[in-house]
């Protein structure tokens, strides 16, 4: 899930600095003759001064009642040797090491497969990043290998386990329900809690504070991996993921394939509802909010044409983060423009992810089933079976978040690493539930039309066309050309399996087939 960066937690973060002498290096970085020539860098951050002034922030904190863990404190004692697991290290990849163990199929009923769980431990640093990795229910020998990774940033992999795609859900009463659409039906998936301090993941050191950072710990990670299941090493391999996946998923994928000493192949990327090109996406709250993009106007006509009046300094601000990629010029951006053209939305107080709902639980994630989740990957024998070693597990993690956003993360563009995946024959799918308004599907459309690779002409040509799911559904529009394809789903959220279960697996089913135009 992706979370908006106007929220106490994060207004907080940055008030720290904007309050503090550590800003004045800031301040006085804006007299840099560069910076000068954007006379709106200047404006931005007098904007964020008023917007964060103590008054401001403390009616904001005195609002948000979700509780927040302590990052450096939600993390037990180790023990030196974990019991039960296999510790796995390779001499090309020195401090880093993977702890594994086989889980019991009835000790949580989650699936009658082979299933493990582990973490992925980089010793120096103190970090320790856990998986759980489910066994296909088909043909595990020769079915592809999904791994897949949730957002934020911040945000447990566990949700889209739990929630969305995995062998389970988890019910009112907090018990596992069987999932007859799990992704895991014709291949072999890995959730992956990543960066460290999300869900049950755990660092006893410096925390990570952007994608690039991330991207190498995740690449260490999947050749751990396939050292510890080399029987799987010649399968098909994909990484899948949704929201901040937008960020995190090309990055990765680009880390790996220009590794040349990789000892695994990568077989396609699929995004779903991800923030990829900001400068592009940021335009699209507009209309998606006033009519546009296949639902009713939720918002009125004067917001409508101040959110038109308000974008071109968004834009301004975002090419400029575009160009420096620092914190002093992409923090602005964020505030900014969410302020501005996400901000009128979420005073609506409908669902982010919906933009059909309301939303279930303001300041939180919107889904009371999230709490299901939470209570149950709490509890001390699912703790014990999984080998978890934090003391409080969340679904997303606000202390990431901020970590992510106060160093300008949000707001980079990525866009250019799912055109070097192009260029490189690395097939892409980019697919949005058409009522999700966060991430929503007239922005990836948007920018998947004006990306800028060889194929552009081509693919910015193609019609959207019908796609019709193999059990004979009209379940949405396709648009593709050679290994590129753009998704649109019908009557889904942000979170496409959950609201479209069928119709996702139908989806990744035919994908990881390789028929990459849907039938075209």
């Amino acid at each position: 899930m992706a979370t908006s960066a106007v929220n106490a937690g994060f207004l907080s973060g940055l008030n720290q600095h904007i309050f503090s002498n550590n800003h004045k290096k800031l301040t006085v970085e804006l007299t840099n003759p560069e910076y000068a020539k954007v006379p709106e860098l200047a404006e931005a951050w007098a904007f964020i001064s008023e917007t964060l002034s103590p008054k401001q922030i403390q009616r904001k904190v005195d609002q948000y009642t979700k509780p927040v863990s302590k990052f450096n404190n939600k993390f037990r004692g180790l023990k030196g040797v974990r019991e039960g697991f296999q510790t796995l290290s390779h001499d090309k990849f020195e401090g880093y090491s993977i702890d594994i163990k086989q889980n019991h199929p009835e000790a949580l009923g989650l699936d009658t497969v082979n299933q493990y769980t582990g973490y992925l431990n980089v010793e120096k640093l103190g970090k320790h990043f856990f998986f759980w990795f489910f066994e296909s229910r088909n043909d595990p020998a020769n079915d592809p290998i999904i791994l897949w990774i949730n957002g934020g940033p911040g945000c447990s992999s566990t949700t889209g386990l739990f929630f969305e795609l995995g062998p389970s859900s988890i019910n009112s009463t907090i018990q596992p329900v069987y999932n007859p659409y799990s992704w895991n039906a014709n291949a072999s998936v890995i959730f992956l809690d990543q960066p460290v301090g999300v869900g049950y993941s755990y660092t006893e050191g410096d925390q990570v504070k952007n994608t690039a950072t991330a991207a190498k710990d995740f690449y260490v990670f999947v050749e751990l991996f396939f050292q510890k299941f080399p029987e799987f090493r010649g399968n098909k391999f994909h990484i899948a993921g949704e929201s901040y996946g937008g960020h995190y998923i090309p990055s990765f994928a680009a880390e790996i394939i220009n590794n040349a000493d990789r000892t695994f192949e990568l077989s396609s990327v699929l995004i779903g509802n991800g923030i990829t090109d900001p400068l592009i996406q940021y335009k699209a709250y507009r209309p998606m909010g006033c009519g546009e993009g296949g639902y009713k106007s939720v918002l009125d006509e004067e917001t409508c044409e101040q959110m038109d009046s308000d974008y071109p300094k968004c834009a301004v601000l975002t090419e400029l983060c575009y160009k420096f990629q620092n914190p002093l010029t992409c923090v602005p951006a964020t505030v900014f423009c969410e302020k501005k053209l996400f901000g009128p939305y979420d005073e609506t107080g409908l669902n982010p992810y919906d933009i059909r709902r309301p939303c279930d639980e303001p300041g939180g994630e919107c889904y009371s089933g999230m709490n299901y989740i939470d209570e149950f990957l709490n509890s001390e024998y699912v703790k014990a079976t999984v080998g978890a070693e934090v003391d409080i597990f969340t679904s997303c993690d606000d202390t990431v978040f901020q970590n992510f956003i106060l160093d300008g993360d949000e707001m980079k563009p990525f866009q250019q690493y799912v055109a070097e995946l192009l260029e490189k024959d690395v097939p892409v799918l980019l697919y949005a539930g058409d009522k999700d308004y966060i991430c929503n599907w007239l922005g990836n459309h948007d920018w998947s039309d004006a990306l800028e690779y060889s194929g552009h002409q081509a693919f910015e040509s193609a019609p959207l066309r019908t796609w019709v799911t193999n059990n004979n559904k009209f379940a949405g529009q396709v648009k593709n050309y050679k290994k590129f394809t753009f998704l649109r789903v019908y009557d889904a959220g942000h979170m496409v399996p959950y609201d479209q279960p069928e119709n996702s697996l139908d989806m990744v089913n035919t994908w990881i087939s390789g028929d990459y135009s849907f039938g075209y």
